[in-house]
């Protein structure tokens, strides 16, 4: 308390006979202003205890309340300031108060060790507790392999039988996909329809054995020359589809030239013999077809042009 408070508060208890008034003579301003008294005086401490004790009132009364750091809203510097008040602001208004309203801490959310079954807990109770929470994880671990098993089928079901690429069914939607994008977005995109030569004199020579290794042969190598994004689908018997996404016409053909050579440089061994198998490539570009198979028989009839010129 200043010096003034505690005056004006003994003036108002009738205590001002210890302490005459002074007159303050209006004195010119100084360059600089005289800092306020920050402590208060002996015999007023004095003073103010022996009334408190005569009367039988409290001094924490007149003390500013207090509050923990952690339950009460933090204040800006100029609300600290406004905040450092006389005693007589403490105890004459409300208004003080309701600015330090306890923050009252949100309760912490339920964790899963929370749920476990307690010591203290009733032995019923706690068996209780144990039996669904291993329930619980026993059909979550049931889940898991569910969607294992399903995922896992999911890829047979996609796969050809034979061969590392995908089946006509698998192919025939990859290839609906991407006509979809090439009418929303403007996209390029094109079928490379490959059907092996000679394919069936391998069969004839060295037995359906050797037919069937030519067969992941040809689509391995097919694998091995496409982008990620791309797919390989054997559409039936000896013959393959490439699907180039992001590829123009001119490219798709240079593309079916290369795979036809490395096709035909190629080899692949069975039984000790290095056998050879080609193909031929036919090259056709979206162009709105009105479905999936249709833009694949195109690939199609361009494959037999090209075979049906090479003879």
């Amino acid at each position: 308390m200043t010096n003034a408070t505690l005056i004006k508060l003994s003036e108002s208890m009738g205590l001002d006979s210890h302490h005459p008034k002074t007159e303050i003579t209006p004195q010119a301003p100084e360059s600089v202003a005289e800092k306020p008294a920050r402590a208060t005086t002996a015999s007023m401490q004095s003073l103010l205890a022996h009334y408190f004790e005569s009367n039988a009132i409290d001094p924490k009364v007149f003390e500013a309340p207090h509050f923990e750091a952690e339950r009460v809203h933090t204040l800006s510097s100029t609300q600290s300031e406004t905040r450092a008040a006389s005693p007589a602001d403490i105890l004459g208004t409300q208004a003080t108060d309701a600015a330090f309203v306890p923050a009252t801490p949100a309760a912490a959310p339920s964790s899963p060790s929370s749920l476990v079954a307690q010591p203290d807990w009733p032995a019923p109770a706690r068996a209780l507790i144990d039996s669904l929470m291993r329930e619980n994880e026993s059909l979550r671990e049931q889940l898991q392999q569910q969607a294992l098993h399903l995922q896992s089928a999911q890829g047979m079901a996609d796969s050809d039988v034979l061969t590392p690429t995908l089946n006509r069914r698998a192919f025939l939607r990859e290839v609906h996909r991407a006509m979809a994008d090439c009418r929303r977005y403007g996209e390029e995109a094109c079928l490379l329809y490959l059907d092996m030569d000679d394919f069936k004199s391998i069969n004839d020579a060295y037995g359906h054995s050797a037919g069937d290794a030519a067969l992941v042969y040809v689509a391995e190598t097919l694998n091995a020359s496409v982008r990620e994004g791309d797919s390989v689908g054997r559409i039936g018997g000896d013959e393959f589809a490439i699907l180039l996404r992001h590829a123009d016409l001119k490219s798709s053909r240079i593309k079916a030239m290369r795979l036809e050579a490395e096709l035909m440089m190629g080899t692949y061994e069975y039984a000790g013999l290095f056998l050879k198998a080609g193909g031929s490539f036919g090259v056709r570009a979206y162009a709105a077809q009105a479905s999936a198979e249709a833009w694949l028989s195109e690939a199609d009839a361009a494959m037999f042009l090209v075979k049906k010129a090479s003879r």
